[in-house]
């Protein structure tokens, strides 16, 4: 399992990775084996001001669909438009090209509930 340790985890199986005051977000490597085959990509908060664990988006696979949750407060301000034509990038690439969101991080956002990669390995055994 592929849990780069330059990242943080969310116990919904998003990673974020914080540069500056920008995150960049996507679901880990974990959550995409376990969904199987991804084939939609539905993000509509682009523009958005969330919360922590709030849902910006959902992930459809062949058998289900899942809810995204943001780690971390802030104003969704890019969707990885490659997902629109190519979703499978979650499944190949989850760290790379399979990024989600981009997100500008709220000031003061709340960064305690996210998790290192040897917490996050803890909960998914």
């Amino acid at each position: 399992m592929n849990t780069p340790s330059e990242l943080k985890y969310t116990k919904d199986h998003e990673w974020i990775k914080i540069e500056g005051n920008v995150a960049t977000i996507g679901i880990t490597d974990f959550a995409q084996g376990e969904l199987g085959d991804i084939v939609y990509v539905d993000v509509d908060t682009v523009d958005d001001e969330l919360n922590g664990g709030d849902v910006f988006g959902s992930v459809e696979a062949v058998k289900t669909v899942s809810d995204l949750f943001l780690p971390i407060s802030g104003k969704v301000i890019e969707f990885n438009s490659d997902l629109e034509d190519q979703p499978e990038l979650l499944n190949s690439d989850p760290y790379g090209d399979g990024w989600i969101i981009k997100l500008e991080i709220a000031e003061g956002a709340d960064h305690s509930e996210l998790l290192s990669a040897e917490e996050y390995q803890a909960i998914i055994g």
